[in-house]
């Protein structure tokens, strides 16, 4: 099985409408991670047209594009959180979790939330867990505030609910999206190295080629510096 959740084109919002613009034709009838970006292709990833701006130009970031509700970036999360503790110190790791369908939206709000919070290390994989290992929907605002109240993070139920609809939210709602639209994402988990080379599961053969693709172009990024 690839190991990529496929992009739903069904949108409720601006933001979704305007992603859809630049992506409708990449994921409209594509199998599985299997459309890939315009660019030039390597082995395991693929190249950008256009480079995306990163957040820190002094490092060579990896951003991850994921879902909470995706089984695939549950299992990728042992892989990519092995690298991440043996990561190069020139490498800035990043995640972003685009709402590409409404029912991912309060997904991608406690993610932000998480982070606008503080709270990101503490909820991360309790919050997989849930999800994958207990079988809870974690679907409404509701349910995932009361989760996140007890797991003794120094957050209450109100103040996550209040904060999955904050203007922090809401502007990292929107970079996410054009971010993934800009770097034509089709699926998750997508990982950009430095702006410029987009690998995942089905363009690398899998987990462990996904890994692969990162040292090598975080290395190539960081000896071009």
């Amino acid at each position: 099985m690839k190991s990529t959740t496929r992009i739903l084109t069904s949108d409720t919002s601006e933001n979704r409408r305007l992603f859809l613009t630049g992506v409708t034709a990449l994921a409209g009838a594509a199998a599985i991670g299997g459309v890939r970006p315009a660019g030039a292709q390597g082995v395991g990833y693929q190249t950008l047209a256009k480079p995306v701006a990163t957040r820190d130009p002094s490092k060579v970031e990896v951003l991850e594009f994921f879902w909470f509700g995706c089984p695939h970036c549950f299992q990728f999360e042992p892989t990519i959180n092995a690298w991440k503790d043996d990561k190069p110190d020139y490498v800035d790791f990043v995640r972003e979790a685009p709402p590409f369908n409404p029912s991912w939206e309060n997904h991608s709000r406690t993610f932000y939330a998480a982070e606008a919070l503080g709270i990101t290390d503490g909820m991360f994989e309790p919050m997989f867990d849930e999800i994958h290992v207990k079988r809870k929907g974690m679907r409404s605002a509701g349910e995932v505030s009361k989760f996140i109240a007890g797991l003794d993070l120094g957050v209450d139920a109100e103040t996550f609910e209040k904060a999955m609809t904050s203007f922090s939210v809401e502007t990292g709602m929107r970079r996410g999206m054009s971010l993934a639209r800009d770097a034509q994402v089709s699926g998750v988990p997508s990982i950009l190295i430095n702006g410029k080379y987009l690998t995942s599961a089905s363009l690398a053969g899998g987990n462990d080629g996904m890994i692969r693709v990162i040292n090598q172009m975080a290395q190539l990024e960081h000896d071009a510096s």
